[in-house]
């Protein structure tokens, strides 16, 4: 591979045989269920910013591996990433600041035939000022630890969201933090990068004794754009 674009082309054709070969058995409710929200969410305007379907699926097969029932979301855009979780039996609470998106979200969920309260709860408001609501409901007896904690937002305070998941994920349980590599390379974390302080996320986790915690890099061209091509996840474990 002699450019980045052939290295692209590649990316597109490794995630189309990847995509029809271990999608092509998923539940066909499910499949239906996500195909709508995504086709309803571009309808309405919700930015195409979700995870790819393979994504997806790691995330539930993630849930299911770990036996999660109670899934925190930071992060809810139009509940794509919440159908995957639900797929896989969990009750999943969503933080999500835009009521557009919560609204396009509770479309989606309801058309899959999920019940709001029963199978999931949505929390309007900034995910800093939620999160430590959640925290106190715990202490107070509430509300329960969360088996895995998925953070999809802003990358600018992915440290901070990371801080709170630490207190509010049970022992053992997972920790996801999404688009960390694409935050290194252009995001907030560039600027410490780039000048050589190094401060990005992994290092700041990396010296928290309360996790163990390893990056995990991806190439995909599910955004249809060249330049995202590159990304990677954070995933942690809270020691237990």
């Amino acid at each position: 591979m002699s450019s980045s674009t052939t290295l692209y082309q590649r990316a597109q054709e490794i995630d189309s045989i990847a995509t029809s070969s271990l999608l092509s058995q998923a539940n066909t409710s499910l499949s239906q269920a996500l195909s709508h929200a995504l086709e309803n969410s571009a309808a309405n305007g919700v930015p195409p910013i979700t995870v790819s379907p393979l994504q997806g699926q790691y995330l539930a097969i993630q849930a299911q591996l770990i036996n999660a029932k109670n899934i925190l979301e930071v992060g809810l855009l139009g509940g794509y990433s919440t159908l995957w979780f639900l797929s896989a039996g969990a009750h999943v609470t969503s933080l999500e600041i835009h009521p557009h998106h919560r609204d396009v979200a509770l479309q989606n969920l309801k058309h899959a035939g999920y019940e709001e309260g029963k199978d999931f709860e949505i929390i309007l408001a900034p995910a800093l000022d939620s999160l430590p609501r959640l925290l106190k409901e715990q202490q107070g007896g509430k509300r329960g630890k969360f088996d895995l904690i998925f953070i999809d937002a802003d990358w600018s305070q992915q440290y901070d969201y990371f801080q709170h998941a630490v207190q509010l994920a049970r022992p053992n349980g997972c920790i996801y933090i999404d688009n960390v590599v694409r935050n290194i390379l252009e995001g907030s974390d560039s600027e410490a990068f780039q000048s050589g302080r190094k401060e990005t996320l992994p290092v700041k986790v990396g010296k928290d004794d309360r996790v163990r915690a390893t990056l995990v890099s991806v190439v995909s061209s599910h955004k249809g754009d060249e330049r995202e091509t590159f990304d990677g996840f954070l995933l942690a474990v809270v020691k237990g």
